[in-house]
């Protein structure tokens, strides 16, 4: 079975997304998105009518952004995030977002012709916030391989961990809410 590399950043934001202090921020979002959309590598990202996903909110909180994409490979991803142009806005987030002190990032594996949900997204970063680092939520630090996968054990994950469905709206294969 062939394996794509899933990517859920979340940020929380010192101001409304509308205020005068994130104008540049809001500016720069339909040339990074277009960086992403033509990178090697990119598939897939989560989107509404307005080609963001600054529409979409988790955890019941307003100033939570949810960025979730989908790759061929960890490299492709890394590359983008650390090696294009994006770096230039990554640079300045300490302007715009508070820094997180629980994990804030997760990458998983998800079989090739699916994408994520918000759902399966929220789920990942829970087991890799309660459990830490495995095949089945990973951060850049320690990346692991589809073939770990089959050495994973954990029972949770593919099954709900009974969250309540106002933590994340979840999203059909098209990008928009199912």
């Amino acid at each position: 079975m062939d394996f794509h590399i899933a990517q859920l950043n979340i940020a929380k934001m010192l101001y409304p997304l509308d205020a005068p202090e994130m104008e540049d921020f809001r500016s720069s979002l339909d040339a990074i998105n277009a960086l992403a959309d033509s990178s090697d590598g990119f598939i897939w990202r989560l989107q509404d009518a307005s080609g963001d996903s600054t529409g979409f909110r988790i955890f019941d909180d307003e100033y939570l952004l949810v960025n979730l994409s989908l790759w061929t490979d960890c490299d492709h991803l890394h590359r983008f995030v650390y090696k294009s142009a994006h770096v230039s806005l990554f640079k300045r987030k300490k302007e715009w977002f508070s820094r997180m002190t629980d994990m804030h990032m997760v990458l998983w594996y998800i079989p090739a012709g699916t994408v994520p949900t918000v759902g399966e997204a929220i789920e990942r970063l829970m087991h890799l916030r309660e459990k830490g680092e495995s095949p089945l939520a990973f951060s850049f630090r320690r990346i692991f391989r589809p073939e770990d996968l089959s050495a994973s054990t954990d029972p949770q994950i593919g099954v709900s961990f009974g969250m309540p469905p106002e933590l994340g709206k979840h999203v059909g294969a098209d990008g928009h809410n199912a």
